[in-house]
Protein backbone atom coordinates (compact mmCIF):
# COMPACT_ATOMS: atom_id res chain seq x y z
CA UNK A 1 0.00 0.00 0.00
CA UNK A 2 1.39 3.34 -1.03
CA UNK A 3 1.36 6.13 1.54
CA UNK A 4 0.83 9.03 -0.84
CA UNK A 5 -1.73 11.80 -0.45
CA UNK A 6 -2.92 12.50 -3.98
CA UNK A 7 -6.13 14.18 -5.12
CA UNK A 8 -8.23 11.02 -4.84
CA UNK A 9 -7.68 11.07 -1.05
CA UNK A 10 -8.92 14.65 -0.56
CA UNK A 11 -12.29 16.29 -0.24
CA UNK A 12 -11.96 18.79 -3.07
CA UNK A 13 -15.09 20.90 -3.31
CA UNK A 14 -17.65 22.63 -1.13
CA UNK A 15 -20.29 20.03 -1.99
CA UNK A 16 -18.12 17.23 -0.54
CA UNK A 17 -17.57 19.20 2.67
CA UNK A 18 -21.24 20.17 2.97
CA UNK A 19 -22.30 16.57 2.55
CA UNK A 20 -20.12 15.48 5.48
CA UNK A 21 -21.25 18.41 7.66
CA UNK A 22 -24.92 17.65 6.93
CA UNK A 23 -24.80 13.85 7.09
CA UNK A 24 -21.98 12.90 9.43
CA UNK A 25 -22.80 9.61 11.11
CA UNK A 26 -19.54 9.15 13.00
CA UNK A 27 -17.90 11.68 15.33
CA UNK A 28 -14.80 11.45 17.50
CA UNK A 29 -13.21 14.31 19.38
CA UNK A 30 -10.83 15.54 22.01
CA UNK A 31 -10.40 19.00 23.49
CA UNK A 32 -8.48 20.34 20.48
CA UNK A 33 -9.95 18.45 17.48
CA UNK A 34 -13.23 17.13 16.10
CA UNK A 35 -13.44 14.42 13.42
CA UNK A 36 -16.69 14.17 11.44
CA UNK A 37 -17.19 11.27 9.03
CA UNK A 38 -19.71 9.67 6.73
CA UNK A 39 -19.57 6.67 4.45
CA UNK A 40 -18.58 7.31 0.83
CA UNK A 41 -19.20 5.27 -2.33
CA UNK A 42 -15.50 4.85 -3.11
CA UNK A 43 -13.11 2.11 -2.06
CA UNK A 44 -10.89 4.39 0.04
CA UNK A 45 -11.15 7.12 2.70
CA UNK A 46 -10.90 10.83 1.86
CA UNK A 47 -9.75 13.67 4.10
CA UNK A 48 -10.80 17.30 4.44
CA UNK A 49 -9.29 19.87 6.79
CA UNK A 50 -10.85 22.88 8.49
CA UNK A 51 -8.18 24.79 10.41
CA UNK A 52 -9.79 28.18 11.02
CA UNK A 53 -7.74 31.33 11.52
CA UNK A 54 -10.14 32.17 14.34
CA UNK A 55 -8.92 29.12 16.30
CA UNK A 56 -5.29 28.90 15.14
CA UNK A 57 -3.99 32.43 14.60
CA UNK A 58 -0.59 31.97 12.95
CA UNK A 59 -0.28 30.56 9.42
CA UNK A 60 2.84 28.67 10.40
CA UNK A 61 0.86 26.88 13.13
CA UNK A 62 -2.08 26.13 10.80
CA UNK A 63 0.33 24.67 8.25
CA UNK A 64 2.08 22.58 10.91
CA UNK A 65 -1.25 21.13 12.06
CA UNK A 66 -2.30 20.33 8.48
CA UNK A 67 1.02 18.67 7.76
CA UNK A 68 0.79 16.44 10.83
CA UNK A 69 -2.88 15.56 10.20
CA UNK A 70 -2.09 14.57 6.60
CA UNK A 71 0.95 12.59 7.73
CA UNK A 72 -1.01 10.59 10.33
CA UNK A 73 -3.87 10.08 7.83
CA UNK A 74 -1.42 8.65 5.28
CA UNK A 75 -0.14 6.21 7.90
CA UNK A 76 -3.65 5.09 8.91
CA UNK A 77 -5.48 5.22 5.56
CA UNK A 78 -5.04 1.53 4.80
CA UNK A 79 -6.88 0.63 8.03
CA UNK A 80 -9.78 3.05 7.55
CA UNK A 81 -13.03 2.05 5.83
CA UNK A 82 -14.42 3.96 2.83
CA UNK A 83 -15.38 7.18 4.63
CA UNK A 84 -15.10 10.92 4.07
CA UNK A 85 -13.50 12.59 7.11
CA UNK A 86 -13.31 16.26 8.05
CA UNK A 87 -10.87 17.26 10.79
CA UNK A 88 -11.70 20.53 12.55
CA UNK A 89 -9.21 22.29 14.83
CA UNK A 90 -10.48 23.92 17.98
CA UNK A 91 -8.90 26.61 20.14
CA UNK A 92 -5.69 25.53 21.79
CA UNK A 93 -4.71 23.08 19.05
CA UNK A 94 -1.68 25.21 18.21
CA UNK A 95 -0.32 24.95 21.74
CA UNK A 96 0.37 21.20 21.47
CA UNK A 97 3.88 19.97 20.69
CA UNK A 98 4.45 17.70 17.67
CA UNK A 99 4.90 14.42 19.62
CA UNK A 100 1.65 15.09 21.52
CA UNK A 101 -0.16 15.87 18.24
CA UNK A 102 1.06 12.62 16.69
CA UNK A 103 -0.04 10.63 19.75
CA UNK A 104 -3.45 12.29 19.83
CA UNK A 105 -4.09 11.81 16.11
CA UNK A 106 -3.09 8.14 16.20
CA UNK A 107 -5.61 7.65 19.01
CA UNK A 108 -8.36 9.60 17.19
CA UNK A 109 -7.83 7.71 13.90
CA UNK A 110 -8.15 4.39 15.75
CA UNK A 111 -11.32 5.54 17.53
CA UNK A 112 -12.74 6.74 14.22
CA UNK A 113 -11.92 3.42 12.53
CA UNK A 114 -13.61 1.44 15.32
CA UNK A 115 -16.69 3.67 15.46
CA UNK A 116 -17.11 3.85 11.70
CA UNK A 117 -16.96 0.07 11.31
CA UNK A 118 -19.43 -0.39 14.15
CA UNK A 119 -21.86 2.39 13.17
CA UNK A 120 -21.79 1.74 9.44
CA UNK A 121 -21.86 -2.04 9.78
CA UNK A 122 -18.67 -2.44 7.80
CA UNK A 123 -16.66 -5.62 8.07
CA UNK A 124 -13.25 -5.78 9.72
CA UNK A 125 -11.21 -6.12 6.53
Amino acid sequence: MTCRFDKSLRLLNAQDYQSVFDNSTVKVSCAEFLFLAQQNQLDHPRLGLVIAKKNVRLAVQRNRLKRIIRETFRQEQSRLPAIDVIVLARRGADSLENPELHRQFQQLWRQLDKRAKKRLGLSEE
